[in-house]
């Protein structure tokens, strides 16, 4: 069975190298969705044997869209290039999902096996917007910003992504879990220290991750108006506003 590896990169000279040896090959195509970068990423994503294609609109999610739009296989696997997900795990992630017969895996990250990895502000920030997510939508979900996916390819076409931002990350989550013919689960992995520079702005990228939650909730409230009558939403509303009205630092 043919993966497609996908890995949405914005300046990552330093690390993409690295993440590249990593990956398992056997069978698997490796993308690598060059974002506008300004430094040698592309250059050592060739010389190490990868594919590069090219996304000149900016953001997260239009990178990992194009990785789609280029992706062959039967399974799709998405990740950073930034070191801090494990390629290792990708071949016991795809196992998981066919074992149990599973469409969509999101790699989950807590507890977290280096504390170190997120900063305490941002690790709460991502409690809350996982809160909100699993208050609004009943997810249950425990990583609501995992960055790493296994899914089987057929499942694109039954979901309507949006966005083109961070917020694509819960987004095509929060889809599948929704979606009546997709098998939803999580699956553990370790996650360690990024390597390089950050592109992640917590205030800003969580602020337009929270209201994209409940942007997402009224367009499948207004898809199926006979969960109007449910009271959670509102109580979601209330309480996840008041929770970011006393964040002060994230």
């Amino acid at each position: 069975m043919k993966l497609s590896i996908i890995l949405p990169c914005y300046n990552e000279e330093a690390s993409i190298e690295t993440v590249l040896k990593r990956i398992p090959r056997a069978g698997a195509e490796i993308i690598v969705v060059d974002n506008n970068s300004t430094d040698k990423t592309a250059d050592i994503t060739r010389q190490n044997g990868a594919k590069v294609v090219k996304k000149k609109k900016q953001g997260y999610g239009a990178a990992i869209r194009r990785g789609f739009d280029a992706a062959k296989g039967e399974i799709v696997i998405v990740l950073d290039g930034d070191g801090q997900y494990p390629p290792e795990k990708i071949n016991d992630a795809v196992s998981h999902l066919e074992q149990n017969n599973l469409d969509f895996i999101s790699c989950i990250r807590f507890p977290l096996s280096n504390k170190k990895a997120i900063p305490l502000s941002r690790r709460f920030g991502n409690w809350l917007l996982t809160f909100t997510a699993n208050v609004l939508f009943g997810a249950g979900l425990k990583d609501s910003q995992s960055g790493m996916w296994v899914f089987r390819r057929e499942v694109l076409s039954k979901l309507r992504l949006k966005s083109f931002d961070m917020p694509l990350s819960e987004e095509i989550k929060l889809r599948a879990i929704t979606h009546p013919q997709i098998a939803f689960a999580e699956y553990y992995i370790p996650y360690e220290i990024r390597i390089g520079e950050s592109k992640l702005l917590p205030i800003k990228h969580g602020l337009k991750n929270l209201l994209f939650l409940f942007v997402l909730r009224l367009e499948l409230l207004r898809r199926h108006k006979t969960e109007r009558r449910k009271l959670g939403f509102f109580v979601g509303v209330l309480l996840a506003l008041s929770l970011y009205a006393g964040l002060t630092v994230w």
